[in-house]
């Protein structure tokens, strides 16, 4: 069977010239999937020209049709966000909104494209809002046709108000997140491997 691909997907509002906890949280899964065989890459969102829209390409200048050819080809899809007043980031809702308008593309079998693929979320902050964002992000991945597997939301806060984020308060020692970061990312490569072997049939779920 060929090597499983990951993908991580980090709405951080920071672009790849500044470091970023949600990256640094999900380093800690990547090294795993390293471990396991998987092929991991992070594309860092704010990097790309990304207009707010329901579509799959809105033409012109718009980079999304980068990223969602790198969807495609993944076989797990893990979405970061950082909190931002208890909520996910605004790059996170238009991530997910640029994914919803793609949903009616189509498969070899007329499924739409995201089946089969296995999906994810890793949070960061240092407030509450973890749970809220994951809720939002996971329920939005599996409307749209991604199998989300047990325990794949893998999360980092610290107290509230401000004060150090997970890289500053060494988040990766905290044995609850380490836990569910072997829970989400060996569940992600199980349901990953069953799917390649068994795709879910097209009965009932073929888009018209």
């Amino acid at each position: 069977m060929a090597k499983l691909k990951a993908l991580f997907l980090n709405t951080s509002l920071k672009t790849s010239n500044e470091d970023s906890n949600t990256d640094a949280l999900y380093g800690e899964v990547e090294r795993i999937y390293e471990n396991e065989g998987v092929v991991s890459e992070t594309v860092r969102v704010a990097d790309y020209n990304i207009p707010v829209g329901i579509s799959d390409d809105l033409g012109g200048e718009d980079e999304w049709p980068t990223i969602l050819k790198k969807v495609k080809e993944a076989d797990i899809v893990i979405i970061g966000t950082p909190i931002w007043l208890g909520e996910k980031s605004s790059l996170a809702t238009v991530t997910m909104e640029r994914l919803y308008g793609g949903s009616g593309l189509t498969n070899e079998k007329g499924q739409s494209i995201y089946y089969n693929k296995v999906g994810g979320v890793v949070v960061t902050g240092n407030e509450d809002g973890a749970k809220n964002a994951a809720t939002s992000l996971i329920y939005g991945l599996s409307h749209i046709g991604f199998l989300i597997p047990p325990n794949v939301d893998t999360y980092w806060v610290g107290e509230a108000g401000p004060g150090p984020s997970f890289m500053e308060a060494n988040g990766k020692e905290n044995e609850f997140t380490q836990n569910h970061v072997k829970m989400l990312a060996y569940n992600t490569i199980h349901i990953a491997k069953l799917l390649k072997e068994n795709p879910i049939p097209a009965e009932g779920n073929v888009m018209e």
